[in-house]
């Protein structure tokens, strides 16, 4: 016969308690919760870059383009994306004066600003990216100069810096708007 029948409630209720502590896990320990920020990593000659996630829709392999007459040297074309035309810009071209030399890892990062789309060739596309918000540093050193403008500071993850590319200075700017080549 169980010895717990026979006694009283109250008693019965403290005895439950006791077993109940003893057997009982320890509270799980408390977890620190970090903030993060993610974009989508990318290279341009030999700096790394991210750029926001909300501003990149896709990313692209190298399409097949229709040349466009009269465009600046850095605008590579117009491709049909899935039924839409897309133009595609050369980013170090615009930027750096120096065109991409197209490879097996060139990608096109497909801008989306403010009703702008437009395909962005890079060298290389590194995937997404995740930063603490400890790691943001307001100046992004080892960029280029000619980047500097289009670059809102920077993370640090160990020896490495990644410049944050702002697509919103790109759309703005009048020069990326002015495709036409001057004669």
């Amino acid at each position: 016969m169980d010895a717990t029948r026979s006694l009283p409630p109250y008693e019965l209720l403290r005895e439950i308690e006791i077993r109940s502590q003893t057997k009982a896990l320890g509270l799980p320990q408390q977890i620190e919760v970090r903030r993060t920020w993610s974009g989508i990593g990318f290279r341009l000659g030999g700096t790394q870059l991210v750029a926001p996630m909300g501003d990149v829709g896709e990313i692209l392999e190298y399409p097949s383009l229709t040349h466009v007459p009269s465009a600046m040297t850095w605008v590579k074309g117009i491709a049909n994306i899935r039924g839409s035309l897309l133009p595609i810009m050369d980013l170090s071209g615009f930027i750096m004066g120096n065109p991409i030399q197209l490879q097996r890892r060139s990608r096109v990062l497909v801008m989306r600003r403010n009703g702008l789309n437009c395909g962005l060739l890079v060298d290389e596309v590194m995937g997404l990216r995740h930063f603490f918000e400890e790691e943001k540093v307001a100046i992004a050193e080892g960029i280029a100069e000619k980047l500097n403008f289009f670059v809102d500071g920077a993370y640090r993850q160990g020896e490495q810096n990644w410049g944050i590319f702002s697509m919103r200075k790109l759309a703005e700017n009048p020069a990326f708007m002015e495709v036409t080549a001057r004669s």
